[in-house]
């Protein structure tokens, strides 16, 4: 679920006007990053009136009706709103998922419930391929998570088999769930998301530079071609520059002033400019008025921050409200 602020604390405010035992029973049909993102919209919600309530109840009627209007057979209808709104190729593996249903979560998919920390003791012994299966399935961020925390020369080997990932035979698949299951009593298998070097390249993309530079490396002398392919597929901050104003400006709202200030520190002034042509022309003087005043920073603390801004620039790519793009303007979604 990657929805704005007003959509989750809509969910949260819903949620908490249940009760105690009717909310827990919803949260058991929602995954691991839903119910973090409605569980913090929850924990920041300060003041609700009865007024508030009361209009989050009476639009979800109003939405219920209209979802109880939809006859049963409306797989057709799924099919035709999505491939609209998303193309032909992007809708694609977004519908096989919906209508597949997600009632049969397998063991693997449990594993984003868990700390990245117990995530990689638990595999941390096991076959390098096995370590690449698991992770071409985790949700990018917990992948990368977990790949830091393994020895730098099996998160070398796990890397190059994620990006010459080519899928994992349904048998297979299922005995490994079932090894999980054994530990996690997960439930069935899904199928597969595949890796390659889409899913390297987004894995690496949540690491820090030094780590990245490390795997990229090693790569580079194992198989550079394809190391290169994985660079190449890869979202930086400089990329920033190459994307729309209005995602600039999306992007700017999400973010805090003094977050930006450091993650502008030694960046190109092509792109500093991109970012000060975006605000009102007082916000620019401001902002320039702290680069220029800024003492010395940490550079582990501005790629930080890059990375913080660039997580918010992914999370809006995915709810559909801006398309990142790299050179070449090929699309990175």
């Amino acid at each position: 679920m990657s929805v704005n602020n007003e959509a989750l604390n809509r969910c949260a405010i819903l949620i908490m006007s249940l009760g105690e035992d009717a909310a827990a029973e919803v949260f058991k049909y929602l995954s691991a990053r839903e119910v973090q993102q409605i569980g913090m919209a929850m924990a920041s919600l300060k003041q609700i009136t009865r007024g508030d309530v009361d209009q989050v109840l009476e639009e979800f009627r109003q939405e219920a009706d209209q979802f109880m209007a939809i006859t049963l057979g409306s797989d057709d209808y799924i099919r035709s709103v999505l491939t609209k709104a998303l193309g032909t190729d992007r809708a694609a593996g977004l519908i096989e998922d919906i209508l597949e249903g997600s009632d049969n979560a397998s063991g693997i998919d449990a594993l984003n419930w868990l700390d990245a920390q117990n995530v990689a003791e638990l595999i941390m012994d096991e076959h390098p391929q096995i370590i690449a299966t698991i992770l071409v399935h985790l949700e990018r961020d917990r992948a990368s998570d977990v790949l830091v925390l393994l020895p730098e020369r099996l998160r070398n080997d796990v890397m190059l088999r994620i990006a010459t990932f080519g899928g994992v035979q349904p048998q297979a698949l299922q005995e490994l769930t079932e090894v999980l299951n054994n530990v996690l009593s997960g439930q069935g298998a899904k199928r597969s998301k595949m890796g390659g070097v889409r899913a390297a390249a987004e894995i690496l993309n949540y690491m820090s530079s030094v780590e990245e530079e490390s795997v990229v490396a090693t790569l580079r002398e194992l198989d550079g071609d394809l190391a290169q392919r994985i660079v190449d597929e890869m979202f930086v901050f400089d990329n920033l520059i190459d994307v729309e104003d209005t995602a600039i400006q999306l992007i700017l709202k999400e973010i805090d002033t003094s977050q930006l200030t450091i993650a502008l520190k030694g960046a190109p002034e092509e792109l500093r400019e991109k970012f000060f042509s975006n605000m009102s022309n007082r916000a620019a003087e401001m902002l320039r008025d702290d680069l220029e005043a800024q003492g010395p920073i940490r550079m582990s603390r501005v790629e930080e921050e890059q990375k913080n801004i660039l997580g918010t620039a992914r999370r809006l790519a995915e709810a559909g409200q801006l398309t990142l793009t790299r050179s070449g303007n090929d699309e990175y979604v």
